[in-house]
C-alpha cells in the first residue's frame, strides 16, 4: 500500500519488483526482447555501410565533401537524439521511446531514399540519425532492465555487437545494389535506404507486445502497474515452460517516486557521489570512440594507398572485419558474467590494443599486404568489438536507475564527439600512401588509447557481474533510515 505525500507524488511503497525480474529463468519471452530491441544496432551498422558507399553521389551530383558531410549529419544527429530522447525515456517511459524513436528512423530513412537533392538527403538523414541515437539510450536502459541479472552482461554485449552483423549486411547489400548490371544508377542506392523500414517494421509491431520496464514503473509512483506487468511476465514465463522460485520479502526495496529530476542533481550524482565511475564511463566510451571511428572510416584508405587495392573491392575485405567485430562480443560475453566485469574490461581492451601495436611494427616494416593487414584488423577488433560492447552495459549498469537513460545518452555523446576528430587525424597521417611513418604513430597512439582505457577500468571499474542494478547503484528513490530519496 502506498501513500501520498505532502509534496502530492505517492508515498513510499514496499516492492518486490527487482528481485522478482531478476529470479526468472530464461524462456522465449527474453528472446522477444532480444530480438524486438536488439534490432535498433543492426539498422545502424546496415545505415551507416549503406550510406558510406556513397552510391549516390553521381545520381545526385555531390562532391567528396558533400558525402563525407552526409556522414558527420547523421553522426549529429545521433548525438541530437541521444540527448534528447534519452532524458525523456527518463521521464516518459522505456516503451514509449523505444517506439517513438525506432519509428522517427522508419520514416526518416524511407523519405531520405526519395531524395531529390543533397539539402533534402541531409535533413533527413539528419532525423534517422536521432532515431537511432534515441534507440541507444532508450533501448540500453530497456533491455538492462527487463533481462535477468545473471545474463544481463552478455545479452547486452551480444546485442550491442549486432551492429556489424547489420554492417555485413549492408555492405552484402551493397554487392548487388550498386552494381548497374542489376539496378539502375539512380535506383540502386534508393532501394538501399528502404532495407531498414521494411525490417524495422516487423520489429516495432513485435515491439508492441514489449511491457514497460516494472523498475521504471515502480521508481515513478506506479507500484501496482509495475507489479502488475510482472505478474504477466512471469504468467507468460511459465506458460513458456519456466520454474519461478519464490521471493524472500526481505529483497523488497522501499522507494519513493521523485518526479522531475534537475539538471543540478544529475551533475551532482555525476561529479559529486560518482566522480570514478563517471570517469571511468568517459575513459572507457571515448577510447573505444576513437580507435573504432579511425580505423573504421580510413580502412579503404589504407587498403588502397599502401597495398594498391580497388575502390570495388574494398567491400570484400570488409566482410571478415565485420564478421570478427561481430563473433568477439558473440564469444566472449559471457565471460563479463563469469570471469568480472573489470577484468574482461581490461583484456578486451589491453589485447586489441597490443595486437594493433604489433599490426604497427609489421607494417612499417613493409611486410604485410592487404589479406595479412585485414587478419591483424580482425584479430584486434574481435576483441575490441566486446570492449566496445561493455561500454555501453557499464555505463548502464553503474548510475541510479531515473538517470540511466539520459546518462547513456550524455556519454553515447561525448564519446561521438570526441571520437570524431579521429577520421580527419588518420587522414592525415595516411597522406597519399608514399610514408607509412605518420601512419605507423597513429597506430601506436591508437593502440595506447585502448590499453590506456583497459586499464582505467580495471583500476576503478565496478563489480557488477551477475549482480542486481540495485545493489550496483541505489536508485535516488530509494528510502533507507536516515536518507532521504534522491540524496
Amino acid at each position: 500500500m502506498s501513500s501520498t505525500s505532502t509534496s502530492g507524488q505517492p508515498g513510499p511503497v514496499k516492492s518486490l519488483v527487482p528481485a522478482r525480474m531478476d529470479r526468472l529463468p530464461w524462456t522465449r519471452f527474453h528472446w522477444m526482447i532480444v530480438v524486438g530491441l536488439g534490432f535498433s544496432w543492426v539498422l545502424d551498422g546496415l545505415e551507416i555501410q549503406i550510406v558510406a558507399s556513397a552510391g549516390f553521389q553521381k545520381s545526385l551530383g555531390l562532391s567528396a565533401a558533400e558525402v563525407g558531410l552526409l556522414g558527420t549529419i547523421y553522426l549529429l544527429g545521433q548525438v541530437t537524439g541521444a540527448l534528447v530522447f534519452g532524458r525523456m525515456a527518463d521521464r516518459l517511459g522505456r516503451k514509449k521511446l523505444f517506439i517513438l524513436t525506432l519509428a522517427i528512423y522508419l520514416v526518416a530513412s524511407g523519405i531520405a531514399g526519395l531524395s531529390p537533392t543533397f539539402w533534402f538527403l541531409a535533413i533527413f538523414r539528419f532525423f534517422a540519425g536521432m532515431g537511432i541515437g534515441g534507440e541507444y539510450a532508450a533501448i540500453n536502459s530497456a533491455i538492462d532492465e527487463l533481462i535477468p541479472s545473471k545474463y544481463r552482461g552478455h545479452v547486452d554485449i551480444a546485442i550491442n555487437g549486432t551492429y556489424w552483423g547489420g554492417a555485413a549486411l549492408g555492405s552484402a547489400a551493397n554487392l548487388f545494389l550498386l552494381n548497374t548490371d542489376y539496378f539502375a544508377e539512380d535506383v540502386g542506392w534508393r532501394i538501399g535506404f528502404f532495407i531498414g523500414p521494411v525490417l524495422g517494421l516487423m520489429i516495432i509491431f513485435l515491439r508492441r507486445h514489449i511491457p514497460e520496464s516494472p523498475r521504471w514503473l515502480m521508481t515513478h509512483g506506479r507500484e501496482q502497474e509495475a507489479e502488475a506487468t510482472v505478474d504477466e511476465i512471469e504468467d507468460t514465463v511459465r506458460k513458456q515452460g519456466g520454474t519461478i522460485d519464490p521471493v524472500d520479502d526481505s529483497k523488497a526495496l522501499t522507494v519513493q517516486a521523485q518526479g522531475h529530476i534537475p539538471i543540478r542533481t544529475i551533475f551532482g550524482v555525476l561529479f559529486r557521489t560518482y566522480p570514478k565511475r563517471t570517469f571511468v564511463g568517459l575513459a572507457m566510451m571515448i577510447t573505444q570512440s576513437f580507435l573504432y571511428n579511425a580505423i573504421f572510416f580510413t580502412y579503404a584508405l589504407v587498403l588502397q594507398n599502401f597495398y594498391g587495392t580497388s575502390p570495388s573491392s574494398t567491400q570484400y575485405y570488409f566482410f571478415p572485419f565485420a564478421i570478427g567485430n561481430l563473433l568477439g562480443p558473440l564469444l566472449l560475453g559471457r565471460l563479463f558474467d563469469t570471469w568480472g566485469r573489470r577484468q574482461m574490461i581490461f583484456l578486451t581492451y589491453g589485447v586489441s590494443g597490443a595486437v594493433l601495436a604489433v599490426s604497427a611494427v609489421l607494417f612499417n616494416a613493409g611486410v604485410l599486404d592487404a589479406t595479412t593487414q585485414t587478419i591483424f584488423w580482425c584479430v584486434s577488433f574481435f576483441f575490441a568489438s566486446a570492449g566496445a560492447s561493455s561500454a555501453y552495459l557499464t555505463v548502464s549498469e553503474i548510475f541510479p536507475l531515473e538517470l540511466r537513460s539520459q546518462v547513456i545518452g550524455y556519454f553515447f555523446a561525448i564519446g561521438q564527439i570526441a571520437g570524431s576528430v579521429a577520421p580527419l587525424l588518420y587522414g592525415i597521417l595516411i597522406g597519399d600512401g608514399t610514408d607509412r611513418g605518420p601512419l605507423t604513430v597513429g597506430y601506436f597512439i591508437g593502440a595506447g588509447v585502448m590499453v590506456l582505457g583497459g586499464l582505467i577500468a580495471l583500476i576503478f571499474g565496478v563489480d557488477a557481474a551477475r549482480k542486481s542494478l540495485e545493489d550496483i547503484t541505489e536508485p535516488l528513490s530509494i528510502v533507507r533510515e536516515g536518507k532521504r530519496p534522491g540524496k
